[in-house]
């Protein structure tokens, strides 16, 4: 029996033009397309007149069912975070959430708890109903955030992927302050206590510290991988201890309070028998005993300027090509009690 549909289509009925047709024209995304027609707000206007008269020229034809009432703009951003009981996401939302508020937007906080596949659920459920997202510290891949990123306006912070706009610290710059401080106090075996193995900043922490000590003479070890918890800290010490450093730079400000813990409770005093330098500067590096030395960034700047930047991919339907330079916060080094002379003994 022969085909009766020959080139028109099913059953003789003229083909109709998908939206993979129009992108093939216009010569962008089918997602974009897509975009175009059920939440225009999403995409640039240059972009979307062009789309429109694509389609027009081609005789799309939108689906009145797919077509239902859908807000332009929720006036939601979402914030996620890898561990929300962690100090270090509190400026930062803080600093977010004000700029969202002042531009009439509510924030919605997600916590991953250090999981990539529950990080992956949580986007793929709330992307639909957000206007853009922040995301910080992911443990997702890089295509995976880019795919997201289609999806809706997404900015990334500590971390750097390539085509999406990326707020970052210059670990070189606070590492590098943090081992000379070091060197001045007559330290010369330094160790990095590593934090999870799937953080982006895990990787650039250490590059830096590897290469800061190598440029001063340093002997330096990498330790870890722990969880970036007071429990990982305190695991670490037999590493420190056998490894026979005078100082550590740890990952987090949590580790560096749990190897402060662990030589306490070893009865070996902090900076007497080990240097101790933690990351973030997070409110209790100031409230443990001894006082904890940090490397801090403005985290609340950082929340602040990741904020306007997805507002401006929003509201104002910038284009990520227009933030393919990652923005480099400052860092430098909080000098308090947790560092002093080197011993030989550890």
């Amino acid at each position: 029996m022969s085909d009766a549909r020959g080139d028109g289509g099913s059953f003789g009925l003229p083909r109709q033009t998908t939206i993979y047709d129009v992108a093939k024209a216009a010569g962008v995304s089918p997602s974009t397309v897509s975009r175009t027609f059920s939440r225009p707000g999403r995409v640039a206007n240059r972009t979307a007149a062009h789309i429109r008269k694509v389609a027009a020229e081609l005789g799309y034809r939108t689906d009145r069912v797919y077509q239902q009432a859908v807000p332009t703009h929720t006036h939601m951003i979402g914030l996620a975070v890898t561990d929300a009981t962690n100090p270090f996401f509190f400026p930062l939302l803080r600093g977010a959430e004000q700029v969202c508020t002042r531009h009439g937007y509510a924030m919605v906080l997600f916590d991953a708890q250090e999981s990539g596949p529950r990080e992956r659920e949580i986007f793929e459920r709330a992307l639909p109903v957000l206007d853009g997202v922040v995301v910080t510290s992911s443990r997702l891949s890089d295509t995976a955030l880019r795919g997201f990123a289609k999806k809706v306006p997404t900015v990334v912070l500590n971390r750097v992927v390539a085509g999406l706009p990326c707020v970052v610290s210059d670990y070189e710059r606070g590492v590098r302050r943090a081992l000379e401080h070091l060197v001045e106090l007559g330290h010369r075996r330094v160790a990095y206590i590593a934090g999870p193995p799937a953080s982006w900043a895990d990787g650039a922490r250490w590059r830096a510290f590897h290469e800061a000590a190598t440029g001063l003479d340093m002997v330096d070890c990498k330790l870890g991988p722990v969880m970036p918890t007071v429990r990982g800290g305190e695991q670490a010490l037999p590493q420190v201890r056998e490894r026979k450093v005078t100082a550590v730079v740890a990952y987090n400000d949590l580790i560096a309070i749990g190897v402060l813990r662990g030589m306490a409770a070893a009865g070996m005093r902090v900076p007497d028998r080990l240097s101790v330098i933690g990351f973030d500067n997070i409110f209790a590096s100031d409230l443990v005993t001894p006082r904890l030395t940090s490397i801090a960034s403005p985290l609340g700047l950082v929340g602040e300027k990741a904020a306007r930047s997805v507002l401006s991919l929003i509201e104002r339907h910038d284009e990520p090509a227009d933030f393919m330079e990652p923005v480099i916060m400052p860092m430098r080094l909080i000098e308090r009690g947790s560092t002093g002379p080197a011993r030989v003994e550890v």
